[in-house]
């Protein structure tokens, strides 16, 4: 029997860890996969239990297998290739007709490979000339995204490989729980809890928290919402106590002063009284941080992102990094933890509403002209910016807004906000078709459901949070009834009269892509098909002159590109960072309330279409739960395990109470991977940042009660 073994990498977080993927004997052949880690820089050989279990899902009795198209009794029948694309064309053709060419809408995700996001682009632009084009990256990393390409002139969210951490003697996580969301990424926090250096900012006690236990560093545990605040009056430490860093600040940024009036006024006694963090701990992390600057590094996640002015708020970190003098220096700097599979390359190559491929702005006339030329079009011919997500999502069904969407890659019935509003714009659409692999809450309300390939069963790449490009192998094949997206555009665009060419091969696609990103700030044009299939280590950008090995230091032969940005400088025109005065924002709670955290299980991950399905996962943790301090429960009557009521004038939640101290006694906590009677989302508003289009997923004003079936039936009429 000849070896079946493949290797390839995890289907889900943007470690993208490695493993071996075998066939197990079954009654069907192929179909089940039994997985092994395999060693490699981010992983270090090791997997979270979600890794272990996604062999699971391949064959899973739940998965689609063949077009469904709903018929006019309203159930979802199955039909053939031709009849599910001939409808699709048809009904996309009868809403541009109608209403124009933006009446049709492409919602994209972050855990599309980097052939499909790009192709998804290029679809909208040439094939529909639509500009209503964004993905569920606006949920995660756009204001990390925002905060990066403003200070820094460029955004990759790891700019240095993730073992640089390994060394590291001082790291401050901000907003980030690696211990549940990415397990296999605490092996590099090892040297710092050694030396007492890790800091940890989150209004919960988590797992990465209680890692600063036992002399293991220092947590954090600010008033939901003013972690600005706190970064302002440890920056405050640092410039009065004479700890930044002048001459980097003299020779590699601008902006200084402004910063420094902005920063006078957050002394840490004002910010213990916004935040609630002893005046005493913010001194002490400001003097961790600035003990020595080789081996200090500031790192930012969700947690600080994920609010209305997520960009100002990361931006403060980045403020707070450049006065140490961290970012660009060998051995230090700033980063930020991509969350999902491709959260780096699917906001890369164009399937953002303002972007085209290698991050160019659809807005710049020399990005226009070089990507018409690949693509075979006048410049004109590419529509200008589109919406961002939130804005595309709430004009559904309405006037002037979308009235026939493709959602590919995202379930948005569980990770969008407003949820309730958006199941209606949904319904009111003339046509919504889903590409899933299973049933998920968003594709029960399709007119058209079209199968696709899981990621055991494709070819492509992936772009790692370190801005690293990785082959993805396929492992088993893919359902005779299912097709990959590549080969629906294809198909779609020949119908459609689309010009330029359509091809439905991996390879090729990368290929078109490398030419369409060539020059940009995401430059692939060095990276090879070849390169990857021989394992090179390739970072972006990677020019063709940067595809030989790396010379930077502390790298051999066998890596190209660029590991280490910022080395020789920032990405701006003058080579410097800008330190950008940014104002804390105050947060006023609105009396009675309580804030609602949102954010994820170790057991489940994002809107739980794949998870929910794994046996062991689903059994460990079955349902949504409310996290709530014991001492908050008790005043509202509320008993560990006991229903309890979660409402604002978005929607009302029923769920089962979990007592814990580990969390502050002015919020509560709701899991995100859940959908209907479960989904926390429901309760988010849509307010977004100004800057990134991030909504407001950590700050949810939601009044708590004990659970009264009479009183909620009558809250939930008065409400409709």
């Amino acid at each position: 029997m000849t070896d079946s073994r493949t290797d390839t990498h995890c289907p889900y977080c943007a470690l993208q860890c490695a493993m071996t993927l075998t066939p197990e004997a079954s009654g069907v052949p192929g179909r089940e996969l039994r997985v092994e880690p395999r060693q490699f820089p981010t992983n270090g050989g090791g997997l979270c239990r979600k890794g272990w279990t996604s062999g699971e899902l391949v064959g899973h009795a739940d998965r689609l297998t063949g077009p469904l198209l709903r018929d006019a009794g309203g159930v979802l029948r199955p039909v053939s290739w031709d009849a599910a694309l001939d409808a699709m064309a048809a009904a996309f053709r009868a809403a541009q007709d109608a209403y124009g060419r933006d009446a049709v809408g492409i919602f994209g995700g972050a855990s599309l490979t980097n052939e499909r996001a790009y192709s998804l682009g290029k679809f909208a632009r040439v094939a529909l000339r639509t500009s209503r084009i964004d993905y569920n990256g606006r949920f995660c990393m756009a204001s990390a995204a925002t905060a990066g390409n403003r200070s820094f002139g460029l955004d990759r969210g790891m700019p240095f490989p993730m073992t640089d951490l390994d060394e590291a003697h001082t790291i401050m996580l901000l907003g980030s729980n690696p211990a549940e969301t990415m397990p296999p990424f605490v092996q590099h926090l090892a040297a710092a809890r050694r030396s007492g250096g890790l800091l940890v900012m989150d209004p919960r006690r988590t797992a990465t928290a209680k890692l600063t236990e036992d002399g293991g560093g220092l947590h954090l545990q600010p008033t939901p919402g003013t972690d600005h605040v706190v970064l302002a009056a440890i920056a405050h430490v640092v410039i009065l106590e004479g700890l930044a860093d002048e001459d980097y600040l003299e020779d590699r940024t601008t902006g200084y002063p402004a910063l420094a009036r902005v920063l006078r006024r957050w002394w840490p006694e004002r910010a213990e009284e916004v935040s609630g963090v002893p005046a005493l701990r913010i001194r002490e992390a400001a003097r961790l941080l600035s003990r020595e600057r080789r081996g200090t590094y500031v790192l930012t996640g969700r947690g600080v992102e994920q609010h209305v002015d997520g960009t100002d708020t990361t931006t403060a970190a980045i403020n707070l990094a450049l006065l140490l003098g961290l970012p660009g220096r060998l051995g230090s700097g700033y980063g930020t933890l991509t969350g999902q599979g491709n959260g780096q390359g699917a906001r890369e190559q164009g399937q953002k509403a303002d972007q085209l491929p290698g991050y160019r702005s659809i807005a710049d006339p020399d990005a226009r002209a070089h990507v018409a030329r690949v693509w075979g079009i006048a410049p004109e011919d590419i529509p200008g910016p589109g919406l961002p997500a939130v804005e595309l999502l709430g004009s559904l069904g309405r006037e002037g807004g979308v009235r026939a969407l493709w959602v590919n890659g995202s379930n948005v019935l569980v990770s969008a906000p407003d949820v309730n509003e958006l199941r209606a714009g949904l319904r009111a659409l003339d046509f919504l078709v889903v590409t899933e692999f299973f049933l998920s809450e968003t594709a029960r309300l399709a007119d058209l459901v079209l199968p696709v390939p899981q990621w055991a069963e494709e070819s492509g790449t992936m772009t790692n949070l370190e801005g690293r490009v990785l082959r993805r192998n396929p492992a088993a094949p893919a359902p005779e009834g299912v097709r990959s997206e590549l080969w629906i555009m294809r198909e779609l665009a020949r119908r459609l009269g689309a010009p330029g060419v359509w091809s439905d091969d991996p390879r090729a696609v990368f290929d078109e892509l490398r030419a369409a990103s060539a020059g940009g700030r995401a430059d692939y044009s060095g990276i090879t098909n070849e390169a990857l299939d021989a394992g090179v280590a390739s970072y972006w950008p990677c020019p063709p002159e940067r595809a030989g090995a790396s010379e930077q230091p502390g790298y051999a032969d066998g890596w190209q590109g660029t590991p280490r940005v910022f080395l020789d400088g920032f990405a701006h025109p003058d080579g410097r960072a800008r330190l950008v005065a940014v104002t804390p924002r105050v947060p006023r709670p609105e009396p009675g309330t309580l804030t609602l955290l949102t954010g994820r299980y170790l057991e489940h991950y994002q809107s739980g279409t794949q998870t929910r399905r794994v046996a062991s996962l689903e059994q460990a943790r079955p349902a949504a739960m409310l996290q709530i301090h014991p001492a908050t429960a008790m005043v509202l009557g509320i008993g560990d395990g006991d229903l309890a009521e979660v409402a604002n004038d978005r929607g009302v939640l029923v769920l089962a109470a979990q007592w814990s101290a580990d969390i502050r006694l002015d919020a509560v906590f709701l899991p995100f991977h859940y959908g209907g009677a479960e989904a926390a989302n429901a309760l988010v508003e849509p307010r977004t940042d100004p800057l990134s289009g991030m909504p407001e997923f950590k700050n949810v004003p939601v009044r708590v009660r004990a659970y009264v079936p009479s009183e909620t039936v009558a809250y939930e009429e008065a409400s409709a």
